[in-house]
């Protein structure tokens, strides 16, 4: 890691010898990185228009891979809150299916490693079971009357994930290469 900025040598209050000529002096030795690396700043969007439908196309399925779950949160929250007032047997079966879930991820997050699980499920179930939930979850909204509040809450949050998905482009901007080579992940994979 690079430090920026004068080095500072404290004297010893228990040394009061002065400092020999075979330890050289340091403050000779450190470059002033200062002078070598001068301050930018620069400003960066992270949002831009795509120049063609198959970039645009492209960045919509990274964006969806990336931040999907976060998109399905938002859906999900807009829809909470349309349902709180009004239907509330709707909402217990919503936060019900959400709980299945998060609970069902967990589980595949805590054995997926494990030769029991890979013996019983040879292949990742993920796109077989989260849409049946989805599917099963937009059932019991339209069962228990909450038809109408799921097409609205659709209607008007999907046209904002899409624009998101179409818009962001924050990991091809990268601010200085420098930056980038100090950034390390946290788990090291072998």
């Amino acid at each position: 890691m690079t430090s920026y900025g004068a080095a500072v040598q404290r004297p010893s209050a228990t040394s009061s010898n002065p400092p020999s000529q075979t330890q050289p002096d340091e403050s000779k030795q450190t470059p002033n990185l200062e002078k070598n690396q001068p301050f930018s700043f620069q400003v960066t969007c992270p949002i831009s228009i795509p120049t063609t439908p198959e970039s645009a196309a492209a960045r919509i399925i990274k964006n969806l891979g990336k931040f999907g779950l976060y998109y399905t949160e938002f859906v999900w929250i807009v829809l909470f809150i349309a349902l709180i007032p009004q239907r509330k047997v709707s909402l217990v079966y919503l936060v019900a299916m959400k709980e299945v879930a998060i609970l069902y991820l967990l589980l595949l997050r805590a054995v997926a490693n494990t030769v029991l699980f890979r013996w019983l499920i040879a292949f990742d179930t993920r796109p077989i079971v989260l849409p049946l939930l989805a599917i099963g979850t937009c059932l019991a909204l339209v069962l228990t009357h909450a038809g109408i509040h799921l097409l609205i809450t659709l209607a008007a949050t999907l046209p904002i994930v899409l624009a998101h998905a179409v818009l962001w482009i924050a990991e091809d901007c990268s601010m200085n290469e420098e930056i980038n080579q100090e950034s390390v992940p946290l788990v090291h994979t072998v």
